[in-house]
């Protein structure tokens, strides 16, 4: 095996029902992580800053891993993806390089792994549609994803750019769903079980006025604390799971701004992944309740997808 994994090994090789068993799996082991370094840095031709993160996590006796990534919201001036980075797989214990990964296939398809997860602990196990908020390079994975866990039949896609939410519908098109662009989200939210949200907006792109009983939401983008996706009555009026609760508090607006406005508490958050994985907390859910997952992203998933993926091109699995 060339020690190089390009973004095509990545996407052919990691499919998403063994990639969210072997996340579920991470979450409840005994994996070490800190927390990622998060630095801001004043873009000359943008008006939005690039951003660095630094994302170690390590396994003793196994592996250690590190994700360096940047991320340019204004990428699309340069016409480049807005993520873009590599990461590096070593042997914990003689310290050789086992494989470099190209990062932004990788933290795809794990970020589309773990909403997935999320959503087989806290989507109703009937829930048939999905509306797919963003048309980045996470939209087609996430709809996947959630696909694999549930038995979703029919895909709303919503995008600032009609085009670009078609070329979603193309990427999706091998999948048995029936799937539409729409061009209004809060017509669209009151036909599905569960929303996706992945973007960089600044301002919320939902509103809980909006929520019906029984709805999943999945909140994946607004990686920064000026970021939102959601307004204060969707938290309000949901029960609240995030993937790792140290960093959720701190790195995303959807929750640091109304914890700052104690429009929220820390405490209604119920549960993060580690918790659910490892069967600390049962979470029980009601027909009518309206469940807000919120993904910051952690160093664990991209380990966890980094080993299941090197493990397959060996042939060990």
């Amino acid at each position: 095996m060339s020690n190089i994994i390009s973004a095509q090994q990545v996407r052919s090789q990691l499919g998403y029902v063994e990639l969210i068993n072997k996340l579920e799996h991470a979450f409840a082991s005994d994996i070490e992580t800190p927390l990622r370094q998060h630095f801001d840095i004043p873009n000359p031709v943008s008006e939005r800053e690039t951003t660095l993160l630094m994302m170690p996590s390590w396994q003793v006796g196994e592996d250690i891993g590190v994700k360096l990534v940047t991320v340019v919201p204004e990428s699309y001036k340069f016409d480049l993806p807005s993520i873009k980075g590599i990461y590096v797989l070593i042997n914990a214990v003689t310290g050789e390089v086992k494989a470099t990964i190209d990062a932004p296939s990788l933290t795809a398809k794990r970020t589309a792994a773990a909403s997935a997860l999320a959503s087989r602990f806290l989507s109703r196990e009937n829930s048939r549609s999905l509306l797919m908020i963003g048309t980045g390079t996470l939209s087609s994975e996430l709809i996947e994803a959630h696909c694999s866990v549930r038995p979703i039949e029919q895909i709303f896609v919503w995008g600032r750019d009609i085009q670009k939410a078609k070329q979603v519908l193309k990427k999706i098109s091998h999948l048995p769903v029936q799937a539409t662009v729409v061009e209004d989200i809060s017509e669209a939210i009151a036909f599905v079980d569960i929303v996706s949200c992945a973007t960089m907006s600044i301002e919320p792109l939902i509103s809980g006025t909006w929520l019906k009983p029984g709805q999943h939401l999945d909140m994946v983008g607004a990686y920064r604390p000026d970021m939102r996706e959601a307004d204060d009555e969707c938290l309000l009026r949901s029960r609240i799971v995030v993937d790792n609760l140290q960093g959720a508090l701190k790195e995303t607006g959807d929750l640091a701004i109304p914890l700052s406005k104690q429009i929220i508490k820390p405490e209604d958050i119920e549960a993060d992944l580690f918790a659910l994985a490892r069967k600390d907390t049962h979470f029980l859910r009601q027909p009518t309740d309206i469940t807000f997952f919120k993904s910051v992203g952690h160093a664990l998933e991209d380990l966890a997808a980094a080993q299941l993926l090197v493990s397959k091109l060996e042939g060990n699995s």
